[in-house]
């Protein structure tokens, strides 16, 4: 008997604090078999469970609640949960009281959430205007000024205002994914910083990596990124943070373009817990940003990261297809999938040549050979006691042979046809093959 009313009395107290969310009105999710009931709203037609009218943007769900506002209903027309069995029963915190909703409306108007109690007691509503017609944006409400308030003790009910105004006509106003700000746990975070990369520097254009000097950048968030940028270090090394993550864009624009032709390489070290599908995108302007040689086109790809721990994309720049230049590089967009609550730490991110070997004393035969590809010049750095450089092409058929007098040539490709070729160089008894792609 004791036992028993040991587990009744622990079942009410979690039900005092439960808060079931966030409502997603997804198949099994929160909100979908709900009671909803509407408010003033003329002849109250019922909230409506629907498809996504607009899979794209911030809001890749399949199902949405769907609000008819009609002329005649009043401004405050909504709909609400029913107490006690929907939204559970909870107490408003700081780290429950930011609120967020997504909505799609056909106009720029209020929209309004507010919370009450199985008593009747309000929070009131606090009304945020969307500023995006025709497409997903999440807005956000803060309720921090209510805690401590009567109202905010045992609330069981919310209450959705989707276009608080007096209206001209019908207007149809979806919206989705309501959350609070404690749901779900902490996010796991790294505890060790990226791998250091160990290119040599003189084949790297680095944008953003602690072993490099690195070129200036105009933003890491630019103004239209949906996305939040927090700059930190992880055991030392400076890391850059998304929390939020839709899609963020680094923007080099005007004198810092980017010219990343003599580059064959993209690197970017990302560390993530809850984002399934990380893309990268490049986007070429064109000379003096009149997409003169660039398309203004952003080219993508799709990466499967694995989950807490640091994912090394060290991607060819021939993986970005279609990409007409890498003269003019002005963006750079990273985007997350599910999106509004991805966080992503990134770090290193670098163009860098294929050949990065180091021509060091000790080095008995090296080489290096940039850009690879290369659409004309090709440079070749190798060490003095080199003694012949050769260039074959894919059937072994020597096409040119030089005699180095310095440690550094270059040699003239503007004639040959694309294609795949191979350069030896030859000291002693050594041979050393590269191979190279003429564009």
């Amino acid at each position: 008997m004791k036992k028993a009313l040991l587990l009744f009395i622990l079942i009410a107290v979690n039900t005092c604090f439960a808060q079931n969310g966030p409502i997603t009105f997804e198949t099994g999710g929160y909100g979908t078999l709900w009671t909803w009931t509407v408010f003033e709203n003329d002849n109250q037609p019922p909230l409506e469970i629907v498809a996504n009218p607009s899979v794209a943007g911030i809001n890749l769900s399949a199902q949405v609640a769907k609000f008819t506002a009609k002329q005649n209903g009043m401004p405050w027309a909504g709909c609400e949960s029913q107490h006690g069995t929907n939204l559970g029963t909870f107490t408003l915190t700081a780290s429950n009281c930011i609120v967020k909703i997504m909505v799609n409306k056909p106009l720029i108007s209020p929209v309004g959430i507010k919370f009450a109690t199985a008593s009747g007691a309000s929070t009131g509503q606090i009304l945020v205007s969307n500023t995006l017609v025709n497409q997903w944006e999440e807005l956000t409400f803060d309720f921090t000024a209510i805690i401590g308030a009567p109202s905010s003790t045992g609330i069981d009910q919310i209450i959705v205002f989707p276009d608080f105004q007096q209206r001209n006509q019908d207007n149809i106003c979806y919206f989705d994914n309501i959350k609070f700000s404690s749901q779900g746990p902490p996010l796991a975070e790294p505890m060790v910083a990226a791998p250091t990369p160990t290119y040599n520097a003189t084949n790297v254009i680095s944008m953003f990596s602690n072993p490099y000097t690195n070129v200036s950048v105009d933003t890491w968030q630019a103004p239209w990124s949906q996305g939040t940028l927090n700059n930190l270090q992880i055991a030392g090394n400076d890391t850059k943070k998304y929390t939020d993550l839709n899609f963020v864009g680094i923007e080099t624009l005007g004198a810092n373009i980017l010219n990343v032709s003599a580059m064959t390489h993209l690197r970017i070290d990302a560390w993530t817990a809850n984002i399934t599908t990380l893309k990268i995108k490049l986007v070429d302007f064109g000379a003096d940003m009149a997409y003169a040689g660039g398309d203004d086109s952003e080219h993508e790809l799709s990466f499967v990261p694995i989950l807490e721990q640091w994912n090394t994309y060290d991607i060819p720049l021939s993986n970005f297809t279609s990409l007409n230049s890498t003269q003019h590089i002005a963006q750079l967009i990273i985007s997350g999938a599910p999106v509004a609550s991805g966080v992503v730490y990134i770090d290193n991110v670098l163009f860098r040549n294929d050949n990065n070997i180091g021509l060091g004393e000790n080095n008995i035969h090296e080489m290096e050979v940039f850009p690879n590809p290369t659409r004309d010049e090709l440079i070749i750095r190798h060490t003095e006691k080199t003694t012949r450089i050769i260039l074959v092409d894919c059937f072994g058929q020597n096409l040119m042979e030089i005699i180095p007098t310095s440690s550094e040539t270059t040699i003239d490709l503007s004639n040959f046809p694309a294609g795949c070729y191979l350069l030896q160089s030859e000291q002693a008894e050594q041979k050393m093959t590269k191979r190279i792609v003429k564009l």
